[in-house]
């Protein structure tokens, strides 16, 4: 005889205590997650017809779980990536699924079993010094918004800050000192110090004194709100658009924050910075994840074949109706 397991208690164990307090992860790690379960509910729901307070774990059996993933790319168009993000909320849950009923194990190891779509890898997208010039020229520093956009491009092309830590950034995490720094707050609660050029130093605390009595914000609106991220892929949008009169090459490259973080981290190779090093910059849990800029540069390629070559040759907004999923947009 099978046994059911209701999925309801186990869900709300795994969202409000095993992620926020045994594995302290991050917001944005909750909030992704909290949006995998809500798809995933909402699809054996449409399938079943069970509301999703009504469902048991083995209701969610692999066959469940590849028809969801199935679903997601082909009808609502998710990328690859996107499919194996929502694979990975959907295994940590199993994980907890065994330790909460070690009856459904023979359910939790099939679900483990699905295996993660493999990508194509592409090439890291990165702006040319002359490039990289060429936008930091753009803003007119004559104007307010014209300084602010100018301290923000400068500071994310030091720092090599994601989008959120740009943000979400205070005026407090600049730490002057003999070596002056940035004290940023990245992914999965994890900080870090990036240090700064002393012409980044220098522009910072020259916006900070316009800012004066203003908040702690770094980079706020005219109303000294927090830019959005929208906010800020439209100031370097701009900034590139003008760039482009002057560099001609930057017309036919779409320029994203997350490009002049490559940027960051591809100049910083090309300078002679240890991976290592590098990995720290920007943030990188693995050095893995890092060697993606050394695939990405041909003339870091052909310095390393010059020195194995032969001598004599040359190198070439939802509504939940549901208590589980009211639950879920509590979250």
């Amino acid at each position: 005889m099978t046994v059911s397991t209701s999925l309801a208690p186990i869900l709300q164990y795994f969202f409000t205590e095993h992620l926020s307090s045994h594995k302290q992860v991050s917001p944005r790690t909750i909030a992704a997650y909290r949006d995998s379960f809500r798809l995933l509910l909402q699809f054996v729901q449409g399938k079943t017809g069970k509301s999703p307070s009504s469902l048991c774990v083995q209701d969610l059996d692999a066959p469940v779980i590849l028809a969801f993933l199935d679903h997601i790319e082909q009808q609502r168009k998710n990328t690859v990536v996107s499919r194996n993000a929502r694979l990975a909320a959907i295994r940590s849950f199993f994980r907890v699924v065994a330790l909460r009923d070690p009856a459904s194990v023979g359910i939790v190891t099939r679900v483990q079993a699905i295996p993660v779509k493999r990508t194509d890898k592409r090439l890291v997208g990165y702006l040319t010094r002359e490039e990289m010039d060429a936008v930091l020229a753009a803003p007119n520093q004559s104007e307010w918004l014209g300084r602010r956009d100018y301290a923000l491009l400068l500071t994310m092309y030091n720092s090599g800050a994601r989008l959120s830590e740009l943000t979400s950034m205070r005026r407090s995490q600049l730490i002057v000192g003999p070596t002056t720094y940035l004290h940023l707050h990245g992914k999965g609660r994890k900080e870090r110090d990036v240090p700064l050029w002393a012409k980044t130093v220098r522009v910072l605390q020259q916006w900070f004194r316009e800012l004066d009595g203003t908040g702690e914000i770094v980079f706020p609106t005219i109303r000294r709100t927090p830019l959005s991220a929208d906010a800020v892929n439209h100031v370097l949008k701009q900034a590139v658009k003008r760039a482009s009169g002057a560099c001609t090459t930057l017309a036919d490259k779409r320029v994203t924050p997350h490009v002049l973080r490559h940027t960051t981290a591809m100049h910083l190779m090309q300078s002679g910075v240890d991976m290592a090093v590098i990995a720290l910059w920007l943030g990188h849990e693995s050095i893995e994840t890092t060697h993606k800029y050394v695939e990405a540069d041909l003339a870091t390629k052909e310095r390393a074949l010059e020195r194995i070559a032969p001598k004599d040759q040359k190198a070439r907004r939802f509504k939940p109706d549901d208590k589980l999923m009211a639950f879920l947009s509590s979250i």
